[in-house]
């Protein structure tokens, strides 16, 4: 929920930053996003304090924060709005999978690698994005290639496991 709450005051902070203290400070709040986000995980594995809940919003607040991100920079990069799009098509995706395989009683034991790697790229070249306003066009030109690279094999990724061949959906009561 912490996460969640974060994600306002960092779109205030960036929507309203004119100066590079004002960016790092927004792009710190993000930083500090992720940091929580790492810890937390981490802890509830620790104690063996995973909860349905926690499944739930945790991988909700990365969604989010990515998005508030991508939407926040596609103004002032607009190379960013097919990564935005594919960013969408992804997330409307996996939503959707997960809706019809749970109406079956199945899903995924766990987020994949691909999809783990993915969030990682996207939220360290965001965060430099925002931490670095004035970077020039073609190392922005080079984070949204990677980032539109990472999306796409998730994206793959995901859409293997739940349909492919080798899918790997189980019944909810084997995970």
């Amino acid at each position: 929920l912490f996460r969640l709450l974060l994600i306002p005051a960092y779109v205030m902070l960036y929507l309203h930053a004119e100066t590079a203290r004002e960016y790092a400070v927004a792009a710190g709040i993000m930083a500090f996003s992720c940091l929580t986000d790492i810890l937390d995980g981490k802890i509830a594995r620790h104690y063996n304090m995973i909860s349905h809940v926690g499944k739930i919003l945790d991988p909700m607040a990365d969604k989010f924060t990515q998005l508030a991100l991508i939407l926040c920079l596609s103004d002032r990069y607009p190379v960013l709005y097919p990564v935005l799009i594919l960013f969408l098509i992804k997330e409307f995706f996996q939503l959707f999978a997960v809706i019809v395989h749970l109406r079956q009683g199945k899903a995924l034991p766990g987020a994949l690698m691909a999809g783990k790697i993915c969030t990682t790229v996207l939220f360290t070249s965001l965060i430099a994005m925002v931490l670095f306003p004035h970077m020039p066009p073609f190392a922005v030109d080079l984070l949204v290639l990677n980032d539109a690279i990472f999306l796409a094999i998730s994206f793959i990724s995901y859409v293997q496991a739940y349909y492919g061949k080798y899918k790997k959906v189980q019944d909810l009561g084997t995970e």
